[in-house]
């Protein structure tokens, strides 16, 4: 069912008034835990300079769209599921699912830059020291946005179409009519926002797995025998990098098992099976999908140790909370200063 099934006004769906008011509350907390979450992340990372890599760039970007997913979709979903209802208009059903489509590609995009910005650190270590910086970093993150936004404006120039789904109190693309040009359009757009990074992501953490593989190897081998100081150095750098991809993959296997359930859904109305799809069905998937803001924020807060020590430093209510010692949160906020005395003394 689409706008145009009722003149004038959007249509209901007639399902029980719990039904709507359960996925109402999820969708809050949903809402508030991933807003705040992520503004923690964004806030923390833009306070602590030691935290200011080209690869944290890449983190602060996902929360940034995280954070506006959640701004821009937990509450007006909440509002509806209290009306059971779409009450904001054709134009306002546009704006919604747009913002849900721009902020939830510009996240899987991202996703699969901090992939391929582990693979090159970890597998070329020499190459990725003059190809990432501050400087290009934000540049790959202006076409991630660029290449996002050209993905999500097609439907307003009637290249499928931003309609409601589900329960018809949240809108999204119009996925369910089986016309030529919507499923081309779901078609491409799984194809270049989904499978095609999804494949990416596989591809950086294969040769990942590798190249940890053979250094493991070649430090039993040869660094233990000879004593090689050198290559010792460089395995330990690495077995920091992948403690860092690690943390990335699970991001990343959250994100994707997330919005796994709703694109089975899409596909499943591409293949000409609409018909077998209830309002629940679309509607559960579409919560879970938007359930993905708050994945980043709690994975960093549980094992990124300095982004753990650095919100104990700069939001002291949540030291104990996250177990960060006050003399933790002391010397880490000395870091920066004393480091900048290192490297003065260094210099002269």
């Amino acid at each position: 069912m689409t706008m145009q099934d009722v003149p004038g006004a959007f249509p209901t769906v007639d399902v029980p008034d719990h039904a709507h008011y359960t996925i109402g509350v999820v969708i809050l907390i949903v809402g508030i835990t991933g807003t705040l979450g992520n503004f923690l992340v964004i806030y923390t990372f833009c306070r602590s300079r030691s935290l200011q890599t080209p690869a944290n760039i890449f983190i602060i970007n996902l929360a940034i769209s995280d954070f506006l997913m959640s701004v821009t979709q937990s509450p007006v979903f909440f509002t509806n599921s209290l009306h059971k209802r779409w009450i904001f208009g054709e134009k306002g059903c546009e704006l919604y699912a747009f913002c849900g489509a721009l902020f939830g590609i510009t996240s899987m995009i991202t996703l699969t830059v901090i992939a391929l910005d582990r693979y090159f650190v970890i597998t070329k270590p020499l190459s990725s020291v003059r190809v990432t910086s501050k400087k290009k970093a934000l540049i790959i993150l202006v076409g991630v946005w660029l290449y996002s936004l050209a993905w999500s404006l097609p439907p307003f120039f009637g290249w499928s179409a931003y309609v409601p789904e589900g329960l018809l109190t949240s809108c999204s693309w119009d996925y369910m009519t089986f016309t030529p040009s919507v499923r081309a359009y779901t078609m491409l757009l799984f194809c270049f926002v989904f499978f095609i990074p999804l494949i990416a992501i596989i591809y950086s953490y294969v040769f990942i797995f590798e190249a940890i593989k053979k250094a493991n190897k070649s430090i039993q081998t040869f660094g233990c025998k000879h004593g090689n100081k050198g290559l010792q150095k460089q395995y330990q750098r690495m077995k920091n990098e992948w403690k860092m991809a690690k943390i990335a993959l699970i991001v990343i296997l959250l994100y994707v098992i997330s919005w796994s359930p709703y694109s089975v859904v899409a596909l499943v109305a591409f293949a000409g099976y609409s018909h077998v799809l209830t309002p629940f069905m679309n509607s559960i998937p579409a919560v879970i999908a938007k359930a993905s803001v708050i994945h980043n924020p709690i994975i960093y807060a549980i094992t990124h140790p300095k982004y753990r020590t650095a919100i104990a430093t700069y939001v002291p209510c949540l030291g104990s909370l996250l177990r960060v010692s006050p003399k933790d949160s002391r010397s880490f906020s000395s870091y920066p200063s004393s480091r900048r005395a290192t490297v003065t003394s260094q210099s002269s």
